[in-house]
C-alpha cells in the first residue's frame, strides 16, 4: 500500500476563463494525463490575470498537493503575469535568459516575421528555475522546486501545452511517482437516484478508504468510478476489481455497463449476440431513442426502422392504433403507447419494438397527466411491459430520459 500518494494542483490563469467566454480544457486535459501515470488531482484553481491572485493561487496550491502545474499567462502581453507571479512566489528576481531570446529570434526569422520588442518578455524566468522547452510556440515553460514542492508553469495554448507536458513534464512526474501507482473502473448505473445507490452501498464511499469510490449523476445515469492506489498496477487492478465485484453484488441489475459505455450501446451489443431485431414508434421523443440506437456503428445490423408518430393521425394511420382507443384512453396512456409497440413490432416484423407516447412540455399539462408524463411500451416478442413514469425538470430532460429508460427496460428485457 502507498503510505503518501504524491497528489497535483492545477492552476489555470486568464481573465478569458473567468469571463464565461472560453471553457478551460486544459484542467481537464492535464488531470487525465496525470491520473494516466498514478498521479491524483487533488484540487483545480481558475485565477485572474493578476499577479496578487497568481501569488496567492500558488500559495494554495502548495499547501495542498505535491506538484503544482500553472497553465496561462506566459504570452508577451501586459496582462500575462504568471512569469511575475512566479518570481515574488519563490522570491527571486526575474532574469533574461540569453539563450531563450536568440532561440525567439531565430523563431521568428523562420516564419519571416520581425520579432517585436514586447516577444522579448517571454526570454524572462525567474532566477534559478529550470527552462521548460517548447518546440511549438513562443514562450517557454517554468520549472522550479521549493519546500520540495515541484512547480511547472505551461502556455494556455491547448497545442502547446499539450505537447509540452507530453514531452517534458510528464516524463519528470513519471519518475517522481515510480512508486505508486493508480487503477479507475466505472460503473454505469440506470433505475435509481444518486441517493438511493448510496443507501445500498453503504460506507463504500467513505473518503478515507482505498479503494475510493466517487459518485456522480447525469441525466439519469450514475457513475460510480473507483479509483485504487498501490504500489503496482498489478496490485491497484486488484483492489479495484475487488470492489467492483462488492459494488456489482450489490447493484445487480442496476449496473448497465462499464467505462463510458451508453444504455444504446449494451442494448445493442445484446440484440447482435441474440440476433435479434428492434423497431421503436416515438411520439414525445421526436426521434430521439432512433437517434440514440443510431449513433452506435453497426446498429443497421438489428435496427429496422423507427416512425415518429406525432399526431394522433399519425398514430392511427402509420401504427395501426386504433382511434377508439385514443378517444377513450388519450394519447398519452398505457394503452396507446401498447398499441404503439405493437404496431411498430408488427409492421417492421421485428422481434422487439418499443412505444413513447408522453407530454415532454412546457404546455400541455392538466392535473390528471402533468408535464413530464411518459408512458412506454417494450414488446418482447409479444410480451410487453407498460410503466408509467412523470420526468421532473425542462423539454429536453423530459425527452431524454423517456428514451433512456425504454432502452433499459428492453436491457432487463432480455432476461425475461
Amino acid at each position: 500500500m502507498v503510505d503518501r500518494v504524491k497528489q497535483a494542483c492545477i492552476v489555470s490563469v486568464g481573465n478569458e476563463l473567468l469571463s464565461g467566454h472560453t471553457v478551460d480544457t486544459n484542467a481537464a486535459y492535464i488531470a487525465r494525463q496525470l491520473r494516466s501515470i498514478g498521479i491524483p488531482t487533488i484540487s483545480s484553481h481558475m485565477v485572474a490575470d493578476l499577479q496578487s491572485t497568481i501569488v496567492q493561487a500558488l500559495r494554495l496550491a502548495a499547501e495542498e498537493a505535491d506538484i503544482v502545474i500553472v497553465t496561462g499567462g506566459l504570452g508577451p502581453t501586459d496582462d500575462d503575469l504568471t512569469r511575475e507571479g512566479f518570481s515574488e512566489f519563490l522570491g527571486v528576481e526575474l532574469e533574461l535568459r540569453e539563450d531563450l531570446l536568440v532561440r525567439l529570434g531565430e523563431y521568428f526569422q523562420r516564419r519571416g516575421v520581425p520579432m517585436v520588442r514586447k516577444n522579448a518578455l517571454q526570454a524572462r524566468i525567474p532566477k534559478g528555475a529550470q527552462v521548460v522547452p517548447n518546440e511549438w510556440g513562443t514562450a517557454p515553460g517554468i520549472l522550479a522546486e521549493k519546500d520540495g514542492k515541484v512547480f511547472f508553469a505551461l502556455p494556455g495554448v491547448p497545442r502547446e501545452m499539450e505537447r509540452m507536458l507530453a514531452a517534458s513534464v510528464l516524463p519528470r512526474l513519471r519518475a517522481m511517482a515510480s512508486s505508486q501507482a493508480m487503477a479507475v473502473r466505472k460503473l454505469k448505473c440506470f433505475g435509481a437516484g444518486e441517493s438511493a445507490i448510496a443507501e445500498m452501498i453503504g460506507d463504500a464511499m467513505d473518503r478515507d478508504r482505498n479503494p475510493l469510490v466517487n459518485c456522480t449523476a447525469h441525466m439519469g445515469v450514475i457513475t460510480l468510478e473507483i479509483v485504487a492506489t498501490s504500489q503496482t498496477v498489478a496490485e491497484a487492478e486488484r483492489l479495484a476489481q475487488g470492489q467492483e465485484a462488492a459494488l456489482r453484488e450489490i447493484l445487480g441489475l442496476l449496473v448497465y455497463g462499464v467505462g463510458e459505455e451508453t444504455l444504446a450501446e449494451v442494448v445493442g451489443r445484446q440484440l447482435q449476440r441474440l440476433g435479434k431485431t428492434l423497431a421503436v414508434a416515438e411520439s414525445c421523443t421526436g426521434g430521439l431513442l432512433a437517434k440514440l440506437i443510431t449513433d452506435i456503428p453497426g446498429a443497421s445490423g438489428y435496427f429496422t426502422r423507427g416512425w415518429v408518430t406525432y399526431s394522433n393521425q399519425a398514430k392511427v394511420e402509420e401504427l395501426g392504433v386504433p382511434r377508439e382507443l385514443i378517444e377513450r384512453y388519450g394519447a398519452v396512456s398505457e394503452s396507446v403507447a401498447e398499441a404503439m409497440a405493437r404496431g411498430a413490432r408488427r409492421k417492421a416484423r421485428a422481434d422487439f419494438a418499443i412505444g413513447i407516447t408522453g407530454i415532454a412540455g412546457p404546455d400541455g399539462g392538466t392535473d390528471e397527466k402533468p408535464v413530464g408524463l411518459v408512458c412506454i411500451c417494450v414488446d418482447v416478442e409479444g410480451q410487453v411491459e407498460v410503466v408509467r413514469e412523470v420526468f421532473p425538470w425542462e423539454r429536453s430532460f423530459v425527452r431524454l430520459r423517456a428514451a433512456q429508460t425504454a432502452l433499459e427496460m428492453l436491457r432487463r428485457g432480455f432476461s425475461r
